[in-house]
């Protein structure tokens, strides 16, 4: 399992790569290991501005349906539309082109508050 090391994570399995006043989200490599194979990503926040631990979109695997929940506040500048015809990408590559959203911030301290990449493997057991 992958776990880079320059990025932050929640306990909700999404993880954090910080650009500036900016961020991008997405779903750890356990999380996509967990749900399955993704058939669909459903984000429909652009524009909006959602809280710390506030619901963004949800992730459906052939098995379940599973809530993305945004890990710091910020207001949503872009959705990955590569996700609309190839949700797998989620699976195939989830810190890179399985990204979800890129997000402004709105208070860069909450990054803080996140996990380390060790943090995280010890969260999961890895």
């Amino acid at each position: 399992m992958n776990f880079p090391s320059e990025l932050k994570y929640t306990k909700d399995h999404e993880w954090v790569k910080v650009e500036g006043n900016e961020a991008i989200i997405g779903v750890t490599d356990f999380a996509q290991r967990e749900l399955g194979d993704i058939v669909y990503v459903d984000i429909n926040t652009v524009g909006s501005e959602v809280a710390k631990e506030e619901v963004f979109g949800t992730v459906e695997a052939v098995k379940t349906v599973s809530d993305l929940y945004m890990p710091v506040t910020g207001t949503v500048l872009e959705v990955n539309a590569e996700l609309n015809d190839n949700p797998e990408l989620v699976n195939a590559d989830p810190y890179g082109k399985g990204w979800m959203v890129k997000v402004s911030l709105a208070d860069l301290a909450e990054v803080e508050d996140l996990l380390t990449a060790a943090a995280y493997q010890e969260l999961v057991g890895a």
